[in-house]
């Protein structure tokens, strides 16, 4: 399966500490062996699926889309103005 990046994930991504950023390839490694992990969401972000994980203590949210070929990494971060920045 192919991965790509969008940009507000590789900027979010670059700002992470090596702990956290560990954390996160867990999380992508668990979404690449089962795309149906995330829920799906609805209205203005219909298609797209949130994974969350806990990443040092504290709740972070992965948003994605998948298909049978190709992963799309969108979007990674808090809860906080999670979903309105994703909403952009």
């Amino acid at each position: 399966m192919k991965i790509t990046q969008k940009p507000t994930f590789k900027r979010a991504y670059k700002k992470l500490h090596s702990n956290q950023c560990a954390a996160v390839n867990q999380a992508i490694k668990q979404v690449l062996k089962d795309p149906e992990l995330g829920s799906g969401k609805s209205g203005d972000l219909a298609g797209v699926k949130v994974f969350k994980f806990d990443c040092v203590k504290q709740l972070y949210l992965l948003a994605y889309t998948a298909s049978d070929e190709k992963l799309d990494l969108l979007s990674l971060g808090p809860h906080e103005n999670f979903y309105k920045k994703l909403k952009r």
